[in-house]
C-alpha cells in the first residue's frame, strides 16, 4: 500500500495516531522508523529498505555504531548543561528529559547497554564528575568551554588587578603614616630635673624693689573696617582662616578615594543576607504575616530568601521587596548588608532620626575599631542573636 501524501486527512489521521512516545521494541534505529505495533514491525523487517539498511551496517558496523554513540552522549551532555548548568543531579532525571523527545536517539543503538555504563562513561573520560548513592547516580557537569574559561580567567584578572590596587594603596598609606611618626620622634623633648640647693646652710634672700605706679593713658588703635558676609553678619577674613585650616591632607585625600572605590564595588541592588532579622511589609500574604519578624535561614538567590518568623515559626519564601531592614537597640550588634563596608559586622553606636543614619563601629575583622558615620537605614540590620 502506498504511503499517503502530505497534507491528506490519512496522512493526518497517520500522524495523530503517531504523537508521542511509542514502544521501544518496535523501532528500528537504522530506519529510524517507530512501528505502532508487531505486524507492523515484522512488515518493516521484510521490507526491502530495511534489508538495504542492514547490509550498510554489516559493512561497516564499528563506526555506525561509533557515531550513534557520539551522538548520543553530545545530545545528553547538551541537556544536562543548557537545563542544570553545574549543579549535581541525577543522571534519570537527565535521561527522562532526553527521551522526551520522540524523535531521540535510543541507547540500544549505542555502545552503552544501560544508563549506569553511560554515566561510569562519562566519569572515566572527565566530562561529569560522578557519585553513586542509595536514590542512583548523580552528575555535575564540568564545564570546559574556551569562552567560559577565558571568561572567570578575565574575572580573576580583574580581581586581582583591583586587590593589588588596594594593597598598593595601603602600602603608601602605612608609609606616609611611618613617616609621620619618624618626623614627631625628631623634635627634642624637654628633660625635667629635680631641684636641688648646692650649699644648704646659705640663707634664702629676697629684694624686692617695688616702683610707684605711674599713671597709664589708653590708647586707642583705629581697627579697618572689614566687610561682613550677608546673611551670617562675620567677617569674611574670618572665614577664609578657618577655610584654611580645614585644609584635606594628603592621607585623608587618600583615605577619601578609597572609601568611594569601595562604595561603587560593593553598592548593590540586593542585600538579603542569612542570620539577620527582617521585617514583612506586603499584605499579599494575609493580615497575619503583615508586619511580622523572622531570621533569614537561607538565601536561594540575589533576591529572595526563606524567612522563619519568630511568633508562628512559619517559613516562607519571599522577595527582597517585601521585606525591610530592622535596627536594633543602640549597644547591640548589626551586619552592613550594603555600601562600602558590605559583609562586616558592627555595634550600632547611636542613630540621628532627624537624618534617618546610624553611626556604627565594626566589632571584627581588619578594620575592628573604626567609626562610620552617616550609614543609611537601609545599609544595616539587626543580627539574629541565636545564630
Amino acid at each position: 500500500m502506498p504511503r499517503a501524501e502530505v497534507g491528506t486527512p490519512k496522512y493526518i489521521a497517520n500522524k495523530m495516531k503517531a504523537k508521542g512516545l511509542q514502544k521501544l521494541r518496535w523501532y528500528c534505529q537504522m530506519c529510524q522508523k517507530q512501528c505502532r505495533d508487531e505486524n507492523g514491525f515484522k512488515c518493516h523487517m521484510m521490507s526491502e529498505s530495511h534489508q538495504r539498511q542492514l547490509l550498510l551496517f554489516a559493512d561497516n558496523s564499528k563506526r555506525i555504531i561509533d557515531d550513534f554513540s557520539f551522538q548520543f552522549a553530545k545530545e545528553y551532555l547538551q541537556i544536562l548543561r543548557r537545563q542544570f548548568g553545574t549543579k549535581r543531579v541525577n543522571a534519570n532525571r537527565v535521561y527522562q528529559e532526553y527521551i522526551s523527545d520522540r524523535n531521540h536517539l535510543h541507547m540500544n543503538a549505542t555502545r552503552w547497554v544501560t544508563l549506569t555504563g553511560f554515566v561510569k562513561w562519562l566519569g572515566r573520560t572527565g566530562k561529569c564528575i560522578v557519585d553513586e548513592t542509595e536514590k542512583g547516580w548523580f552528575i555535575t557537569y564540568v564545564d570546559r568551554d574556551p569562552e567560559t574559561i577565558a571568561r572567570e580567567e578575565k574575572k580573576n584578572k580583574k580581581l586581582k588587578m583591583d586587590k593589588d590596587d588596594e594593597e598598593r594603596t595601603m602600602e603608601f598609606v602605612q608609609k606616609q603614616v611611618q613617616l609621620a611618626q619618624e618626623k614627631g620622634q625628631g623634635k627634642e623633648e624637654p628633660v625635667y630635673t629635680e631641684l636641688l640647693r648646692e650649699n644648704e646652710e646659705e640663707k634664702l634672700k629676697l629684694d624686692l624693689k617695688l616702683e610707684q605706679k605711674k599713671d597709664i593713658k589708653p590708647v586707642v588703635f583705629a581697627l579697618p573696617k572689614r566687610p561682613l558676609d550677608e546673611g551670617t553678619g562675620t567677617s569674611k577674613s574670618f572665614k577664609k582662616v578657618k577655610t584654611e585650616n580645614r585644609k584635606k591632607t594628603a592621607l585623608d585625600e587618600i583615605k577619601e578615594l578609597e572609601e568611594i572605590k569601595k562604595e561603587k564595588s560593593n553598592r548593590k541592588d540586593y542585600w538579603v543576607t542569612e542570620g539577620i532579622v527582617v521585617k514583612v511589609v506586603t499584605k499579599t500574604l494575609g493580615d497575619e504575616f503583615y508586619k511580622e519578624k523572622g531570621v533569614i535561614k537561607e538565601v536561594l538567590s540575589k533576591y529572595v530568601a526563606v524567612v522563619k518568623l519568630f511568633e508562628s515559626g512559619r517559613k516562607l519564601k519571599l522577595d527582597q521587596q517585601h521585606l525591610e531592614t530592622v535596627i536594633p537597640a543602640i549597644g547591640k550588634l548589626v551586619k552592613v548588608v550594603n555600601g562600602a563596608y558590605r559583609g562586616e559586622t558592627a555595634t550600632l553606636v547611636s542613630i540621628n532620626e532627624k537624618k534617618f543614619c546610624a553611626e556604627i563601629k565594626i566589632a571584627s575583622g581588619l578594620l575592628m575599631g573604626r567609626t562610620i558615620t552617616g550609614v543609611e537605614y537601609e545599609d544595616i540590620c539587626k543580627l539574629n542573636e541565636e545564630s
